[in-house]
């Protein structure tokens, strides 16, 4: 009997550890709010798209997206625009700060997740999973409608775009 108490206090024990882990804060909400997630919709035989949304830190601590993944394509990057010779070019980048307490828009023009090389065509409608890979706080699962071009949803409070 008494050895039986001492597995369940351990097993009980570990998975409150795991829980606290994936919880940081205590309440069990993750710390990055999506809001308005969508995948646009690209004409057939394009292989590639992009996804947008609105990213809010609710906590007291500055975070950092380093990277996203989704079986709906081969590579999944983060990505910006710059101007280059009066030319908008999109590029890579390794990061995308999230300041306490702020929102941050991933908005068509400016940063954004890249889908390269879709295993399959979207559908309008579809959701395509995506999860956003953070290097202070756990992965965060979401699943991103997709959207025809003049269809997709505004985004609100553009004031914090870092």
């Amino acid at each position: 009997m008494m050895g039986r108490l001492v597995l369940f206090a351990w097993v009980f024990a570990l998975m409150v550890g795991a829980y606290a882990a994936e919880h940081p804060d205590g309440n069990g909400a993750h710390p990055v709010e999506v809001d308005q997630p969508f995948v646009r919709l690209m004409p057939p035989g394009q292989p590639n798209t992009a996804a947008f949304m609105m990213l809010r830190n609710t906590s007291d601590a500055d975070l950092t997206l380093i990277g996203a993944e989704s079986g709906a394509s081969r590579v999944v990057e983060l990505h910006d625009h710059e101007m280059v010779d009066g030319i908008m070019r999109m590029r890579e980048v390794e990061q995308i700060a999230l300041p306490a307490d702020t929102r941050v828009a991933l908005e068509r023009g400016g940063l954004h997740v890249m889908l390269i090389g879709l295993h399959e065509p979207l559908l309008e409608g579809q959701r395509v999973p995506i999860t956003l890979v953070f290097d202070n706080a756990p992965s965060l699962e979401l699943l991103a409608p997709v959207h025809h071009p003049g269809e997709e949803p505004p985004m609100h409070d553009h004031r914090h775009r870092h």
